[in-house]
């Protein structure tokens, strides 16, 4: 089913209100949608634009287009899973909620502790945090996710990570009405 808004048009709205309403789809990366508003369809052709696939591929060519170097930034601006941002409340909205679907906040004592080891190694190999759309998935399954990607080569786990990274925001795209 094509997800259409309703009440945040895309083709309709200012700068500053596209950038407000989708500034997080990407974390922490206002960029992106600054750059997206600039492809704005300057006529007839909007409504594809409208929708969140649309839109996505709006700013998966963003993305796709910028460096190396903006791509890791990209990636390091995503929180740990089971990480300090979560452990103190000071995760954004969308990654709470992400977080909370996936039943992360309930780990037991041994899954906590794999979570922090994982999240170190994984930083200290690959230079930026393990990245899952973990809607959909539960902590145990994100675990053995996590233990078999830490394996990986470091430009499939680039490459993996800003698929994930694109998946999220393909989701939090869909949440917006």
């Amino acid at each position: 089913m094509i997800h259409k808004y309703q009440h945040h048009i895309p083709s309709r709205m200012a700068k500053n209100d596209f950038v407000a309403v989708f500034g997080g789809v990407y974390e922490h990366s206002i960029w992106m949608a600054e750059d997206v508003w600039e492809m704005k369809p300057r006529s007839g052709s909007a409504a594809e634009w409208d929708t969140a696939d649309g839109l996505h591929a709006a700013f998966r060519a963003v993305l796709d287009h910028a460096g190396d170097n903006a791509k890791r930034t990209l990636l390091c601006a995503h929180p740990d899973l089971v990480g300090k941002l979560a452990i103190s409340g000071k995760l954004t909205v969308e990654s709470s909620s992400e977080q909370a679907g996936a039943d992360l906040g309930n780990c037991t004592p041994e899954e906590f502790d794999s979570f922090q080891a994982l999240n170190k190694s994984y930083k200290e190999k690959f230079g930026f945090p393990f990245i899952l759309a973990v809607r959909g998935y539960h902590r145990t399954e994100i675990l053995e996710v996590f233990r078999q990607r830490i394996d990986n080569k470091r430009e499939t786990e680039f490459r993996i990570a800003l698929e994930q990274v694109h998946r999220i925001a393909l989701l939090r795209l869909e949440d917006i009405t």
